[in-house]
């Protein structure tokens, strides 16, 4: 009987047996060690370890040169993961070959052939070792340079991001071009929008690479054709590279000579001229937006080499009569365009404004755009449309993260900071509202608009002092759209309308704008009704009244208009009439989850003002837990502006009321 100790593994038991049986497993595990021994010695001795290591250094070396040589002889990108592969298939040989062979002062023989005190593996390994040592010195060389080239385009310094377009902590990606306008050479200097044309096509191409991020054509126009600060260039836009080119025209031959530049440093990343005639320029369109994917190691999915090789017509005048079209801004043929290339995605892009503007069919467009930025993923327009019609359809964190892209894609677009801006208020994202504010005040710091913005942030968190130094500012001739209303909202939540009505009484009285001279003069009437001039408040809502229904006789279906007058009703106590209107304001948005709201805040005013606290009270329980765009009051209603605004007067002894001004923690 043989048993054996559960701590030790020892064997343990009376049987006479026992020691020989130990003997043997002693043995048996000596010989297995004693094979698996010599086997790693007989390695080590014939330098395979050595090999691994030199294979594998020497591998590295060669896959940097073919990643950093391949794409300026335009060596296609398979190419380099051809190499690789190779790479990866190769060491098993390299090692089998280092076991069965062996170098000799005679030459390469196997190993079986060479005898044991004649081998020079010993002098061969100090070779290989040696021979290690240098490539790996020199792969590590080649890898610091790269990183050391490269860091200047890839992290700004703080103090530099700060006027760019994703704030002071943004990195500027390795794969960002922005394309400068290209210069005119041609003699003849109408030929202007053939250079723009030439400039606009490469740029939809680059923009349909989802490798790559594209900064928007808006952004880049007001830059001259060959700057001399690029970097400065490149931070004011967030991009790495910049490409700069010219274009000369005469009859039917074109000269385009383009430069692709890291910004950060001015090095000359590939360069290209061609001698085309115009029936032929497409192809410099597809080579150029190529070539920089290849230089900025952007890869090109099968699709997208598709897209970069369409041309929208064969026929060259056709060509230049739509870039002559396009300079000129007239697109009046969408039905005939589609008939004729219904799947280009400059056409479907002109479907979807068409659908979003006129029609009004956001989920349409939604999914239209969706499926558009899949092929064009840098366009800003199809981003910013999209953001438009994810606002109406109520998806408002997908509003955010588009209207986002579009500032990386645009950012010296001011209007798009707005509209960022804008949604963080709808979605009462007060710091982040005021950060993206704030972000563009370094760009644009007179705006009068801007700064109308951030003090309405300032109303919506009860700080009216601090609100009360930006209103200071806006002095009559810079009052803006948005400026306006920020002006008569202070002066209403502070009860204080004698300065606000001296800026806004001119603007009441103007003619130049009948929608504009609308919503001056039913301001107007709040303040002189906030003052207690109600003769003078009853004379301007009469106005009001008068000229909305003129312009209803013309647009019945006019939703501002139609607040407008609902607003001026309730001002002249015309309750029934009041509420028609806004209800039909109410119904003609109801797919539009955006602004909606805003014309149920406008009933509960009415409402409040009429006396009906019940039905006042149940459309502001709603409003407090709803993201929606504000209008002509102010920002979306918060409970301090509840507690504010004097239109909730009525409803201060209620205690439903109370409880909806208290903050939630």
């Amino acid at each position: 009987m043989i048993t054996f100790s559960a701590g030790a593994g020892r064997i343990v038991g009376q049987n006479p047996d026992a020691k020989a049986f130990r003997f043997l497993l002693l043995s048996v595990s000596y010989g297995k060690n004693a094979t698996l021994k010599n086997f790693f010695s007989e390695l080590k001795r014939r330098n395979v370890y050595k090999v691994a290591v030199a294979y594998a250094v020497v591998s590295w070396l060669l896959i940097q040169i073919a990643t950093q040589v391949f794409p300026f002889f335009e060596i296609p990108n398979w190419a380099v993961r051809l190499v690789v592969l190779l790479l990866i298939l190769g060491f098993p040989v390299a090692l089998i070959l280092s076991w069965a062979f062996e170098l000799t002062p005679e030459g390469i023989k196997r190993e079986s052939e060479v005898a044991h005190e004649q081998s020079k593996t010993r002098h061969t390994g100090r070779r290989i070792v040696g021979l290690t040592i240098v490539v790996a010195v020199i792969a590590a060389g080649l890898l610091v340079f790269q990183l050391l080239r490269s860091k200047p385009a890839v992290t700004p310094r703080p103090s530099e991001a700060a006027t760019g377009s994703a704030g002071p902590a943004a990195e500027i990606a390795a794969k960002s071009i922005a394309v400068l306008p290209f210069d005119n050479l041609s003699d003849d200097k109408s030929n202007a929008y053939f250079a723009e044309g030439i400039q606009d096509e490469i740029l939809t191409r680059l923009s349909k690479i989802a490798a790559l991020k594209v900064i928007s054509r808006t952004s880049t126009q007001k830059y001259k054709s060959a700057p001399d600060n690029l970097r400065e260039i490149g931070q004011q836009l967030g991009v790495a590279n910049i490409l700069e080119g010219s274009v000369q025209k005469a009859a039917n031959a074109v000269h385009v000579n383009v430069q692709l530049i890291r910004a950060a440093n001015d090095e000359h990343l590939w360069a290209e001229s061609y001698d085309r005639k115009l029936d032929d320029i497409f192809g410099v369109e597809r080579e150029v937006a190529q070539n920089i994917a290849i230089a900025l190691n952007a890869k090109l999915s099968g699709a997208e080499e598709r897209v970069l090789a369409q041309k929208p017509t064969e026929n060259s005048a056709a060509y230049e009569a739509y870039l002559r079209g396009k300079a000129l801004m007239g697109e009046q043929s969408l039905a005939k365009a589609e008939a004729l290339q219904p799947e280009l995605p400059e056409i479907q892009l002109a479907r979807a404004n068409f659908g979003y503007f006129v029609v009004g069919d956001n989920k349409h467009v939604r999914d239209v755009l969706q499926q558009l930025h899949l092929i064009w993923p840098n366009n800003a327009e199809v981003i910013q449309l999209l953001a438009f019609t994810y606002q109406r359809l109520g998806e408002w964190q997908k509003a955010i993260d588009a209207f986002d892209q579009v500032v990386v894609l645009n950012p010296r677009y001011l209007l798009v900071r707005k509209f960022a801006a804008y949604t963080r208020c709808d979605v009462r994202d007060w710091p982040a509202a005021q950060r993206i504010v704030d972000e563009a005040l370094q760009i644009w710091p007179t705006d009068v608009n801007l700064l109308g913005i951030k003090a309405q942030i300032f109303q919506a968190n009860g700080q009216l002092d601090q609100a009360q130094l930006i209103v200071d500012k806006l002095t009559p001739d810079r009052l803006d759209y948005d400026a306006v209303g920020t002006v008569w909202y202070q002066a209403k939540l502070r009860r204080k309308p004698a300065t606000a009505l001296k800026l806004i009484e001119p603007l009441a009285r103007r003619t130049d704008s009948l929608r504009e001279w609308v919503r001056d003069a039913q301001i107007l009437g709040e303040l002189q009704k906030l003052s207690g001039d109600k003769a003078a408040a009853r004379a301007t809502f009469s106005t009001v009244r008068d000229a909305t229904e003129a312009i209803l006789r013309e647009q019945p279906d006019s939703v501002r208009s139609l607040s407008l007058l609902s607003s001026a009703l309730a001002g002249l106590r015309e309750r029934d009439a009041a509420l028609q209107a806004i209800d039909k304001a109410i119904s003609l948005q109801t797919n539009d989850a955006r602004t909606q709201p805003y014309y149920q805040e406008t009933k509960a005013r009415i409402l409040a003002h009429l006396g009906d606290k019940d039905g006042a009270l149940v459309i502001l329980s709603h409003l407090l837990e709803t993201s929606y765009e504000g209008g002509l009051f102010g920002p979306p209603l918060t409970p301090t502006l509840l507690r504010l605004d004097p239109d909730w007067d009525n409803l201060r002894d209620d205690p439903r009321f109370e409880k909806l001004c208290q903050e939630k923690p």
